[in-house]
């Protein structure tokens, strides 16, 4: 990763001319050219143009792209006696999960365990249409619904599912009325004996229990070293994507590692010939930034990323029309936000991170993200900075795609897998697929940059920093947030934080 630094210079130089003339037009630009881009591409110019001609050496490039030292721990894999199917099942448990794909990807492995409390069988969990994305993915179309049942055969009985005399029991059904069987009081981090006390009752009543809401139901402490067990087992180990998510997947990492050239670019059927391609050696490394920076975070933080004063009331409308007067944030300034890590980073800002840490403009990025408030004059500060940048519609194409099109759970499925498999993952904010992220990576042993936004709202604040002052902070700032280990603490997530849950001391 280290590059030619002579052809990285004259790259560098390209880039400082088209800032300078960016920035030339843009002062002569037209009232109405000027409202379609009262975002400026760069906020932090000086940083930026800094940026730009920076230079790496093949010391610090290999000190970055090393993978991480052991730490001392390991996955663990042993089973446990209470681990074991019941012989009779209490009846059969329903969950109605809603949320994102990483949202109900914690709710399914917490269904597993609350089947297994109950000695209950598990219908597979049914996934509500996404308010937000409108996608009606089921569970079927994400995860390889077989391999998981099989996974989890030692575990729980798991049914596709239910019997005809249970037909009835739908989302539908309980959408209309009050019913006897469904469970809707599970208070959030609810205890393993408050599922005892109130659903076995109703399993031993009516033979099933729907159980929503239940994301969030069920608590992360004082449970059985085999309950958490179970739930490290269905995270890590059962829930597998179904093959043309993986086909995909394979697909973008290996035109990462491996990039084509223009001749071999050709053909539709890229997609078969690629994956059948067998390297005789390891090719390049990449990195994955997922980059949560919508309109909904970007309003809810009531944070000011420099659009001025159109795009601050815009937002604050549209914080208004969604969460009223419930934002907190909105009674501090801008700088107390940012001086207490609360605003979420712009794709410059993560560029200008990325930068300091030592990725060059060499770098193979993958971009993992929906969709970006402000669009391409937002991603473009960030494109200039890293000029490899890809994604699923540059390495894809349409015809490739068209199984994951308009479906936010597949599409963010695919920037899932290709995720766990590079060498660096970063998450710009945090937020469930940030969580999820950092917990599988860890329980991998991999690296993974956590920002330091608290630092880095600071740093960004200071508008006298010269570029080897705020890199210098930068990377003393990020030294232990790349993937070391850290203990779950009570009331945290085992997903996020998987040791010593799910993890051994080697």
């Amino acid at each position: 990763m280290s590059g030619n630094h002579s052809g990285g210079g004259a790259m560098a130089g390209l880039f400082v001319v088209l800032l300078t003339v960016y920035f030339t037009t843009l002062s002569h630009a037209s009232p109405t050219i000027l409202s379609d881009l009262n975002a400026p591409k760069f906020r932090h110019s000086r940083l930026a143009k800094s940026a730009i001609q920076r230079q790496t050496s093949n010391e610090e490039q290999s000190q970055l792209w090393t993978p991480l030292e052991h730490q001392g721990w390991k996955p663990c894999s042993e089973s446990d006696a209470a681990s074991t199917v019941p012989e009779k099942s209490e009846g059969y448990v329903q969950v109605f999960l809603d949320g994102g794909l990483n949202q109900q990807r914690m709710g399914i492995c917490d269904a597993v365990v609350v089947a297994k409390i109950l000695n209950a069988t598990l219908v597979i969990p049914q996934l509500e249409v996404n308010p937000v994305w409108q996608d009606s993915s089921s569970f079927e179309d994400i995860f390889d619904v077989d391999h998981f049942i099989n996974a989890l055969k030692d575990d729980v009985a798991i049914v596709k599912e239910l019997p005809d005399e249970f037909s009835w029991s739908t989302r539908e059904y309980y959408g209309v009325a009050i019913r006897p069987t469904r469970i809707k009081t599970a208070p959030v981090h609810a205890s393993a004996n408050w599922y005892l006390e109130n659903v076995s009752p109703v399993l031993r009543s009516y033979g099933i229990a729907a159980i929503a809401p239940f994301s969030h139901r069920l608590t992360f402490d004082n449970m059985p070293k085999y309950l958490q067990h179970l739930r490290c087992k269905v995270n890590f180990q059962a829930l597998a994507f179904v093959p043309h998510i993986r086909q995909l997947g394979d697909a973008l990492i290996t035109r990462l590692r491996f990039p084509p050239s223009e001749d071999n670019m050709v053909s539709n059927n890229y997609l078969r010939e690629v994956t059948d391609l067998k390297p005789k050696q390891g090719g390049g490394k990449f990195a994955v930034l997922h980059l949560r920076f919508d309109k909904d975070m970007a309003a809810h933080s009531a944070c000011d990323f420099g659009g001025g004063k159109a795009e601050n009331l815009a937002l604050a409308k549209y914080r208004q029309v969604i969460w009223g007067g419930r934002v907190i944030n909105s009674q501090f300034t801008d700088e107390e936000l940012r001086s207490q890590g609360r605003c979420p980073l712009t794709p410059e800002e993560v560029g200008l991170l990325l930068a300091a840490l030592g990725f060059d403009n060499n770098t193979r990025l993958y971009l993992a993200s929906h969709k970006v408030y402000g669009g391409e004059r937002r991603v473009s500060a960030l494109r200039s900075l890293f000029p490899l940048m890809e994604d699923k519609k540059s390495l894809a194409s349409s015809e490739e795609r068209a199984l994951i099109k308009g479906k936010a759970s597949l599409l963010a499925a695919v920037d899932y897998y290709v995720g766990m498999h590079s060498d660096i993952f970063v998450s710009a904010s945090p937020g469930n697929m940030h969580n999820a992220m950092v917990g599988h990576r860890t329980y991998n042993n991999m690296k993974t940059i956590r920002p330091n936004m608290a630092l880095l709202g600071q740093l960004f604040l200071n508008k006298t920093l010269t570029w080897p002052e705020f890199q210098e902070s930068v990377i003393k700032g990020h030294e232990n947030r790349q993937g070391q280990i850290r203990l779950r603490k009570p009331k945290q997530s085992l997903y996020t934080y998987p040791a010593p849950d799910c993890m051994c001391q080697a």
